[in-house]
């Protein structure tokens, strides 16, 4: 079995939160330091979510590992881009 090493989630995280980014229009506004928070956070939500709905995450492989975070990533810069509007709205 294929585990990911820190290097790997580095490298799955980015290329998500970047992809993340460019589907959400959000790509001018960070660099690849945040692409890469934002993909392996995003990693995080998504694993949690499809543990919920009964899905085992571990041991799925890297395309699976890798639409995880892609899948969380947009998530997360949805909820982000509600939050931010509201607050823009408010002032």
């Amino acid at each position: 079995m294929l585990t990911l090493g820190v290097i790997g989630w580095i490298v799955i995280g980015g290329l998500a939160g970047w992809i993340a980014s460019k589907l959400m229009r959000t790509d001018a506004q960070m660099g690849i330091l945040l692409n890469i928070v934002v993909g392996i956070v995003g990693g995080l939500i998504g694993g949690f979510l499809l543990r919920g709905f009964g899905t085992e995450v571990a041991g799925r492989g890297l395309l699976f590992s890798f639409l995880t975070c892609l899948i969380g990533a947009i998530i997360l810069l949805f909820i982000v881009r509600l939050a931010t509007r509201r607050t823009t709205r408010s002032r």
